[in-house]
């Protein structure tokens, strides 16, 4: 049991900046040219982590996020060497934020988002994550408040559907979205909210259930 649930940290694989877009690369990606000019694009092999990394851009820095897409498969068979599971694009008036906006996205996927091993193998990875407070990018995609407590849940597709119905069974939490399978990735995920101790006990329950599934598969 002594590598369950250690941490799998993402590899952040290319990391640019272009600090005066042209206005249709903008138009095309999602930006608004009357607003934004710089962009700052980010790969890495872990969507999910990203997508959270990003968020917290949001949180320290004057940027938007324009475009932040999962690769479909996932990692494995991406397109490129540098292009894992996943690009995300910031957007804003000044290359500063940009780079600012940059700093902490990394620094989150080097410290704080990432999934983790489910089996000793690490073959059955799970994202039991818990944003204790939202900023501009998800709370705009979960139909929430800034600042609210979410559980960012993701595993494959049976260890995801079993610890689902787990996480909302644990805790008083409410599932703001859920994703069935597949993903662009072939995974599963599922946003649920409620207070920061419930949205912890329902990650834990989520964590320990994908656990018990890698385990005993026909249980």
């Amino acid at each position: 049991m002594s590598g369950i649930l250690e941490p799998l940290l993402p590899t952040v694989l290319s990391v640019r900046r272009i600090p005066n877009a042209a206005a249709a690369l903008l138009e095309a990606y999602g930006a608004d040219p009357d607003k934004h000019v710089s962009l700052g694009l980010i790969t890495c092999d872990q969507d999910d982590a990203l997508y959270v990394a990003l968020d917290e851009a949001t949180k320290h820095a004057a940027v938007d996020v324009i475009f932040a897409r999962s690769f479909y498969a996932g990692a494995g068979v991406a397109s490129g060497p540098i292009s894992g599971e996943i690009l995300g694009v910031i957007a804003a008036a000044d290359p500063d934020e940009i780079e600012e906006g940059l700093r902490v996205a990394l620094r989150c996927l080097e410290h704080d988002a990432c999934f983790y091993a489910a089996d000793d193998a690490g073959a059955t990875a799970v994202f039991p994550h818990v944003i204790t407070s939202l900023g501009r990018y998800l709370s705009a995609e979960a139909g929430l408040s800034e600042g609210v407590p979410m559980a960012y849940l993701v595993a494959p597709p049976m260890e995801a559907t079993i610890a689902l119905d787990a996480a909302l069974k644990a805790a008083n939490v409410r599932a703001v979205k859920v994703f069935p399978p597949p993903s662009e990735t072939n995974f599963a995920a599922a946003w649920l909210t409620g207070s920061l101790p419930d949205c912890e006990v329902a990650a834990l329950a989520y964590a320990e259930a994908v656990v018990e599934v890698a385990r005993e598969p026909k249980g």
